[in-house]
């Protein structure tokens, strides 16, 4: 079995200037255990424990990716995912242009000939930077909310096929294919 997810890639510039407005955010910020650069991504679909040998029919699948034209996006600001009145999650709020909506529709419809289930909550894009551990303090969650990010546009050009390992020391990510946008 292999755990796969799909996911729209953000250009590395991008994720240098979000790191430069984390630490604005909060300095000192080195201080933290945050996402690496290389997990810093947009998740489409979540498509979960798959048999080995569906992969190369689900790649096959999403060949219908490479038709969608690069997605116009900007980042928002920050904010927090929260379980009860905790924070559990630090995150990039992204605007991107409707049609990913559309994106992530097809994506669900076609993967549910693999019997993967149908993804129920909206979708909301967004860039997980950071796992809490319950310890950051009240001025660490404030310092986020607080921060007024400047508009950053960009163009996200690709979406990738990821494998996704979960191991003791966290998960790690490794890119299935990828699927160049026109």
């Amino acid at each position: 079995m292999i755990r796969l997810f799909v996911a729209l890639l953000i250009p590395d510039d991008i994720k240098k200037t979000i790191f430069e407005h984390r630490e604005k955010a909060f300095p000192g910020t080195y201080n933290q255990k945050w996402e690496p650069a290389d997990k810093i991504h947009v998740t489409l679909k979540f498509i979960g424990e798959v048999s080995d040998e569906l992969i190369d029919s689900i790649a096959g699948t999403l060949d219908f990716i490479k038709d969608y034209k690069s997605f116009d996006c900007e980042l928002t600001g920050f904010g927090f995912f929260y379980k009860g009145k905790d924070a559990k999650i630090l995150w990039m709020g992204l605007k991107i242009e409707n049609k990913v909506f559309d994106l992530v529709e097809k994506l669900n419809n076609l993967l549910k000939e693999f019997s993967i289930p149908v993804e129920k909550r909206k979708f909301k894009p967004h860039l997980t930077l950071k796992r809490l551990k319950g310890n950051e303090g009240a001025k660490f969650i404030r310092s986020f909310e607080e921060y007024k990010i400047p508009a950053v546009k960009f163009k996200a050009g690709a979406v990738a096929l990821y494998k996704s390992e979960l191991l003791q020391s966290g998960s790690v990510y490794k890119k299935i294919k990828i699927y160049n946008l026109k």
